[in-house]
């Protein structure tokens, strides 16, 4: 459908967005399209933040809450993810427990949102009652970012092979291996063959692949992922490692496939 906006009020605009199922615009967007000058776009913006109409996500970056999303005055991240990465000009997925909720593992709940972005790190949103963590990697993935379709168009989201190696990776930041641990088990439920081997095609992350196999285990006793993370493990040399990283604390003596010294009581809460 053909976007036609005529120079408007801030508000009107606003209505026009929404008529289109979009839920975000920037200080250019509306300064292009409105009928007033700057300082009277920016009262206005800012009596429609008051009237918790629209919230100041970022510098220059909008969203707009509409009346279903009224009472909790938050927006789901689908509905706005690639349109602020755009605006930032950064590369972005949805990952970790917000990927691990979109793929039906949800036993985890939290009001926060996580994005993985590639380095420099951006500042965590705290406002209101959007609460976004960003997380970075040195290494951008090259498969395993699905692109799926909301309201609002297309978002990135990590693959649930991606998912689960990801949060694994990142676990000493999110609270913990035990905490995950039911999320984990969800995923594994959604784990295809095919996803695990295009992320082994570029991940290269050892002691990330090896903490993964050991928990695919585990949680599902011999499995053809863990097999296949094995395959790719022994290609090359790899050492012993803590299941958990603790500081000041070495790796001793293994008796698995993996490596692993099991240095935690491994404990689901599902």
């Amino acid at each position: 459908m053909l976007k036609i906006f005529l120079r408007l009020a801030v508000s009107e605009y606003i209505r026009q967005l929404l008529s289109f199922e979009e839920y975000s615009f920037s200080l250019e967007e509306v300064t292009a399209k409105s009928s007033k000058d700057s300082t009277a776009i920016r009262r206005e913006l800012n009596r429609l933040i008051e009237k918790k109409e629209i919230v100041n996500l970022r510098k220059g970056f909008y969203l707009i809450i509409p009346p279903r999303y009224s009472n909790s005055q938050k927006l789901p991240l689908q509905l706005y993810s690639e349109k602020l990465f755009k605006y930032l000009k950064r590369n972005y997925y949805i990952g970790l427990y917000s990927a691990a909720k979109i793929h039906g593992a949800s036993h985890q709940q939290t009001q926060r949102d996580y994005l993985i972005i590639e380095t420099p790190m951006l500042i965590a949103i705290k406002k209101k009652n959007f609460d976004i963590q960003f997380h970075t990697t040195g290494n951008w993935p090259k498969n395993n970012i699905e692109k799926k379709k909301s309201d609002a168009g297309i978002y990135k989201v990590a693959s649930p092979a991606l998912t689960f190696i990801d949060l694994i990776d990142h676990h000493t930041k999110l609270g913990g291996l035990n905490r995950m641990l039911a999320s984990l088990e969800e995923l594994t439920e959604e784990l295809i063959e095919h996803d695990m081997k295009s992320l082994l095609d570029w991940y290269d992350n050892k002691s990330s692949m090896q903490r993964t196999g050991f928990l695919l285990d585990e949680l599902l006793g011999p499995n053809s992922f863990s097999d296949m993370i094995f395959q790719k493990l022994r290609q090359r040399p790899f050492y012993p490692v803590l299941l958990s990283p603790k500081k000041n604390q070495k790796p001793g003596s293994v008796d698995n496939r993996w490596k692993i010294d099991v240095n935690l009581i491994l404990e689901s809460d599902l």
